[in-house]
């Protein structure tokens, strides 16, 4: 009897000090089924992971969910193709199509403007949406990514891109990053605040990063120490570096 009450205070204590669960639903968007989450109060920020990620793999395991959560209102979406949204086949689903996914979302969720925050592929979506919405953006953070150009070597590699059989995402998903590049002058018109976070071993830093810095001198740089690209999320500064921003742009 004393270890089942032992368990409960256990739970209780655990549920107060966590604050209130995380909300899971999900929408439709041109019909695909895309699961979100929302967590915590505040000013609203979306989380958006990356390929063959997911809410659980890149923002809940780290316990970014759990720390923003404590001061905002975090919404976290399964991109199609992941985690426990559907994974279309067609082509049309993806590409600046996930843009659109995540103006829906917030229309969905009635919320007018937001915090944006991309890891990888994520941060191509971000970056396109920002500059096509920016309306609806508070602020912005492209984790492990910057700017894919609009004509360049990078972009038309993701379009010929091979088929491949059994993966858990469509290869149609990868195939369409190219159609996630900005030209010049959509960089230089956005005019929201933004930040960038790469790990400072990313191959990221040179192929995306170097070139974005060349033209948007104003955005602040922040290189995780001893990060690669799948790491850099797990590092606590990577978490410093996301609540630090938000604070100083809500």
């Amino acid at each position: 009897m004393r270890n089942i009450l032992a368990v409960l205070m256990i739970i209780a204590c655990s549920s107060f000090f966590s604050g209130r669960a995380a909300s899971t639903d999900s929408f439709n968007s041109n019909g695909v089924k895309l699961h979100y989450i929302v967590e915590g109060q505040g000013a609203p920020v979306v989380l958006i992971h990356g390929y063959h990620s997911s809410i659980k793999m890149n923002w809940q395991a780290p316990g970014i969910v759990s720390t923003l959560s404590r001061n905002y209102q975090v919404i976290a979406i399964d991109m199609p193709g992941h985690g426990e949204s559907d994974k279309p086949e067609a082509d049309s689903a993806y590409g600046t199509a996930m843009v659109e996914d995540i103006v829906k979302l917030l229309d969905h969720l009635k919320i007018k403007k937001a915090h944006i925050v991309g890891y990888s592929m994520g941060g191509m979506i971000a970056m396109k949406l920002i500059a096509q919405h920016q309306d609806r953006v508070q602020s912005g953070v492209i984790g492990g990514m910057g700017w894919l150009r609009e004509g360049s070597v990078l972009q038309n590699l993701f379009g010929r891109m091979p088929e491949r059989e059994g993966g858990a995402t469509p290869s149609a998903c990868a195939r369409s990053f190219g159609k996630l590049a900005l030209t010049e002058a959509e960089l230089r018109g956005i005019k929201v605040p933004v930040q960038v976070v790469v790990g400072d071993r990313d191959p990221t830093k040179r192929l995306y990063v170097t070139q974005l810095e060349q033209v948007r001198k104003d955005w602040p740089v922040i290189e995780i120490k001893d990060a690669g690209h799948l790491n850099c999320v797990v590092k606590p500064e990577f978490k410093q570096s996301l609540a630090s921003w938000l604070a100083m742009h809500s």
